[in-house]
């Protein structure tokens, strides 16, 4: 049974969700543990102990022993190096964390972003099933796109789909020192933030904003259509480029369903000119994208099938 499992983790800045997968992918065990924090020169190192802590208990809940591992974490990851360049949130800096889990694991291990581990399992699981050329833009705290091209991860060093940075033309400051950013107008919290600025409402998500619109309120609409406008503005960006066959949104935002996607869908046939729109889907996964595309990468780490 050992051979057949695989331990997928899905870090984030205040939790870890670990769980223990069989070859269909079927959680077989699973754990959430807050993360874990150290002094900045120890905080990798701290967090792959406790990786490597929560695949051992993995391992006795499920009666078997991982064959491979796959951890996905946020911020600016080289996939292909298995080095987390950056995350803010993490408090790492060019930290090697593939080589720290095999050196503690001792087995194979697949080291990735979470927005593209998310993608990889939305199009081969979820909402982009079928298509080879596939976007996942992911929509929370902040903007980012996972791309698939031709099948496989696209990850450019680490810096490929930051699609929330992506000026819009608007004169808002952005958390990363730009502005016109993307994520400045249409991630979950900017919508909250923007709504409450604006109406002296305070709101806890997105989610109270879309509610506001469907009931009719003038402000929380004029805020959605400015975060729409951005993200049709975005998402034409993206297929004038790369030219996806289908673009895959997540985030709670989406929800709403065709209330937030029609008027994304109508702004890009509005505007596209000589090019087809790509699909637009809601995903599918949810918040458990990320965790099954860790999984998958670690099965592709032990030549599985994709």
């Amino acid at each position: 049974m050992g051979a057949e499992l695989v331990a997928a983790l899905d870090v984030g800045g205040t939790s870890i969700k670990a769980a223990m997968l069989d070859e269909r992918l079927e959680v077989v065990a699973a754990l959430r543990a807050p993360t874990a924090r150290a002094e900045s020169e120890r905080a990798a190192e701290a967090v792959a102990d406790q990786i490597a802590g929560l695949v051992r208990e993995l391992s006795e809940a499920a009666g078997g022993h991982a064959a491979a591992t796959g951890v996905v974490v946020p911020g600016i990851v080289d996939d292909e190096a298995g080095i987390a360049r950056y995350s803010a949130n993490l408090g790492w800096n060019d930290a090697p964390m593939r080589s720290m889990l095999t050196e503690r694991l001792r087995t194979p291990v697949a080291f990735a972003h979470d927005v593209r581990a998310g993608g990889l399992a939305e199009a081969r699981l979820g909402a982009g099933r079928g298509f080879a050329d596939v976007a996942f833009v992911a929509v929370g705290t902040g903007i980012a796109c996972g791309l698939l091209l031709a099948g496989r991860m696209h990850n450019g060093g680490g810096y490929a789909g930051e699609i929330g940075h992506v000026d819009i033309g608007h004169d808002l400051l952005c958390a990363c020192g730009g502005t016109g950013c993307l994520e400045a107008i249409a991630s979950a919290s900017a919508i909250a933030r923007r709504y409450t600025a604006r109406t002296g409402t305070p709101v806890k998500g997105a989610l109270e904003v879309v509610n506001a619109a469907q009931a009719g309120d003038a402000n929380a609409v004029a805020v959605l259509g400015e975060a729409t406008d951005g993200l049709g503005k975005a998402v034409f960006t993206l297929v004038r480029i790369v030219a996806p066959q289908v673009v895959v949104l997540g985030g709670g935002l989406f929800t709403a369903g065709d209330f937030v996607l029609g008027p994304l869908r109508e702004w890009l046939s509005g505007h596209l000119r000589f090019q087809a729109a790509p699909e637009l889907r809601i995903a599918e996964l949810g918040d458990e994208a990320s965790c099954l595309g860790a999984g998958l990468l670690a099965r592709d780490a032990l030549g599985g099938p994709p």
